[in-house]
């Protein structure tokens, strides 16, 4: 958990980075791709060619291209559309999608993990749960593409790894992670030749710190970290901090560019998130483990 907590404290900076300095003054695509080349440059040195299976390497890439790739560019255009609350808010569905891909990649339908997610959905809810700008269809669709892209690539992350330690494969995440900022790097170069404004290219120092720190901080750490944090806790802790971004990225919102925060809702939401991270670890995950035992 001190992984998801660790990364959760810098990307609570990250949407505000984002809807402050960035939108609307520099290309999307083009941050996205200064952010994937940055992230790829901490890990790319590390990588262990020779030693990594080509079959691997490919799905690493894969789900580096959806996490990263896909998701920065629908998020980024999102703003576009929404204010930085209301992509926040939009956000609080992705648990709800790891828990069913979960589930779909096991075989299975754990309505406990459900459950746990869903209340941790409530407790976002009531943190931002406000009125919506008249674009939020087109935005809110597209926050969800983001969700489902960072949702679905968290769970085939926690697998893959999975597999990879029952192979008694010597193979770090540090060795194989390259593969992972590659695919999400070919997707942002695609997405700036298809589609980028080349005339919309940052133009203050200011533009240009938010996009090193976004690139080699918050992705190139950060994603390294929250990827490896999530092969070390259940899927149900995995989507409920998921939604622990909400009042992090809230806080830093208000401490730092005082935006309006109404603090009976945030305390409250934050204490419902909480208890359904402490139902999940004290029931239902003990709960969930014993009947695989007893199935094994």
């Amino acid at each position: 958990m001190i992984y998801l907590w660790g990364v959760t404290f810098l990307w609570a900076f990250s949407f505000s980075l984002i809807g402050v300095y960035l939108s609307g003054s520099v290309d999307a695509y083009f941050a996205v791709l200064t952010r994937t080349f940055l992230a790829s440059l901490v890990f790319l040195p590390l990588l262990r060619f020779a030693r990594i299976p080509l079959k691997l390497a490919f799905k690493l890439m894969l789900i580096g291209g959806f996490q990263l790739g896909v998701m920065y560019l629908c998020l980024y255009q999102s703003f576009s559309y929404l204010s930085v609350p209301e992509v926040v808010l939009f956000t609080i569905f992705t648990p709800i999608y790891i828990t069913l891909a979960n589930d779909l990649l096991q075989g299975r339908f754990t309505l406990w993990y459900l459950l746990t997610a869903a209340l941790a959905v409530v407790g976002a809810g009531i943190i931002r749960l406000n009125a919506i700008s008249a674009d939020f269809l087109v935005g809110f669709l597209l926050v969800q593409a983001a969700n489902l892209c960072f949702g679905l690539s968290q769970v085939a992350y926690k697998h893959l790894m999975a597999n990879l330690k029952s192979s008694a494969s010597n193979l770090r995440h540090r060795d194989v992670f390259g593969y992972f900022y590659l695919g999400a790097l070919i997707v942002a170069c695609l997405g700036m030749l298809l589609f980028g404004n080349w005339q919309k290219l940052p133009s203050t120092s200011t533009q240009w710190l938010v996009l090193l720190w976004l690139g080699l901080v918050a992705s190139g750490v950060g994603y390294f970290l929250w990827n490896k944090g999530a092969t070390l806790v259940d899927a149900g802790a995995l989507a409920i901090m998921n939604n622990a971004l909400v009042p992090a990225g809230l806080l830093v919102n208000l401490i730092i560019w005082n935006r309006d925060v109404d603090w009976l809702r945030l305390t409250c939401g934050g204490l419902v998130i909480l208890l359904a991270l402490f139902i999940n670890e004290r029931w239902v995950k003990p709960r969930v483990e014993l009947q695989e035992v007893k199935a094994g």
